[in-house]
């Protein structure tokens, strides 16, 4: 790949958009096949899969309200990338199509005679039911699309003929989108993961799943501008001091994961509830209680003390190390909540798992270079990517 430093585009891409494709729709054929061998296992993979992809999609969206709303500087140069991940959630609208036909399969409230049978379910009914499940769902998915697609269609029009009322329209839209933002992923949260376990509820939950999906975007533009660096592109324009701060952001949204994950398990502990304590029973049981404390010391604890030293911070390669480490906690905590309902005995990975992720995977990031090889890879209208070029740590 290479860089025209006219117009800031990447050339040379098709090779790795082919590549991201073909394995797409050849792991997605592949899953296919396994949906007819076993569809409960299908489903529950695919869900998992599912969740890993979305939640980069919606981890980028808030950091692009973010960065807007604050005003942040240093970030300018690795704007272009995040505006790119967040703008290709549309894409997760399509691939949550197989989950509407799976709603048998993996959630027991869409089933009447389970209802039926079911006092609290019942009880729920009112919100627990298929037309109203894909009504938020649509929901969900129209505020996503349309602040992705402003805040791109802005920023885009900032790089031909960047004007200062476009600054303040990207806030404008970024305030009420960050509130808008939170109610819709956190009942997306309750709506398509807590509703699994249907008798179980947690009013933090939602803030645990963005915790997680925060993690997980900070940790793909480090990967992502370290493959780039790798290739010579950006090497000035995205430089040490930038990792250093995504490495600052990444160790403080660890901190406040593992602190809603220990809140939301202190307090079920603690009130011991039976109707709240029945979800992490379940995952203390088998195998599930060896993953729950590879999360406590993986997903918290090391790179924790990983990410303390400067020099780390500062390390691209031990950065990238750190970055990928996240991501397998991410997705190992997506399993731990979502697979103990349908292995509830143990931990059981299924070939499904992998090739539903990469079919997801593949796609999205096909979606991804497309978008990204079609624009200027930074922003350049924005007034100050010069001084976000030259940002330095105090």
């Amino acid at each position: 790949m290479k860089i025209d430093l006219n117009t800031f585009r990447l050339s040379g891409t098709e090779p790795t958009k082919t590549r991201f494709l073909v394995a797409g729709i050849l792991m997605l054929a592949v899953s296919v096949a396994g949906y007819f061998m076993d569809s409960h296992q299908f489903f529950f993979s695919y869900l998992t899969a599912y969740l890993f992809w979305l939640s980069l999609g919606l981890g980028s969206l808030f950091l692009v309200l973010l960065f807007h709303l604050t005003g942040t500087r240093w970030g300018s140069v690795l704007r272009r990338i995040i505006e790119t991940a967040a703008v290709s959630l549309p894409v997760m609208a399509i691939f949550f199509i197989p989950i509407l036909f799976g709603m048998h399969e993996l959630y027991h409230w869409a089933d009447p005679e389970v209802v039926a049978h079911d006092e609290i379910l019942r009880a729920k009914s009112g919100y627990l039911n298929f037309t109203f499940f894909v009504i938020r769902a649509a929901v969900y998915f129209s505020v996503w699309t349309f602040l992705a697609w402003k805040l791109y269609s802005k920023s885009l029009e900032q790089d031909s003929n960047p004007q200062a009322e476009q600054i303040h329209a990207m806030r404008r839209i970024s305030a009420p989108g960050m509130i808008l933002f939170a109610i819709t992923s956190s009942f997306a949260a309750f709506d398509w993961v807590m509703s699994i376990e249907p008798h179980w509820f947690s009013t933090i939950f939602g803030l645990y799943i963005f915790s997680g999906g925060l993690l997980m975007a900070l940790s793909f533009i480090v990967l992502f501008a370290s493959d780039l660096r790798r290739q010579g592109l950006l090497t000035t324009t995205i430089t040490t001091e930038h990792y250093q701060d995504l490495a600052r952001l990444i160790f403080s949204f660890t901190i406040f994961w593992g602190y809603m994950a220990f809140s939301q398990y202190f307090l079920i502990w603690y009130a011991n509830i039976p109707e709240e304590t029945i979800f992490f029973l379940k995952r203390g049981v088998g195998s599930w209680r060896i993953i729950s404390w590879v999360l406590v010391l993986g997903n918290f604890l090391l790179p924790f003390i990983v990410l303390m030293p400067r020099a780390v911070k500062r390390n691209n390669i031990a950065l990238s190390v750190v970055a990928v480490w996240v991501i397998l906690m991410h997705y190992i905590d997506l399993v731990w909540i979502v697979m103990p309902v349908h292995h509830t005995q143990g931990i059981h990975f299924s070939w499904m798992d992998l090739t539903t992720l990469a079919g997801i995977g593949g796609i999205y990031m096909w979606v991804f270079w497309i978008r990204f090889a079609a624009q200027p890879v930074v922003p350049v209208g924005e007034p100050s990517l010069d001084e976000s070029i030259a940002f330095t740590n105090n």
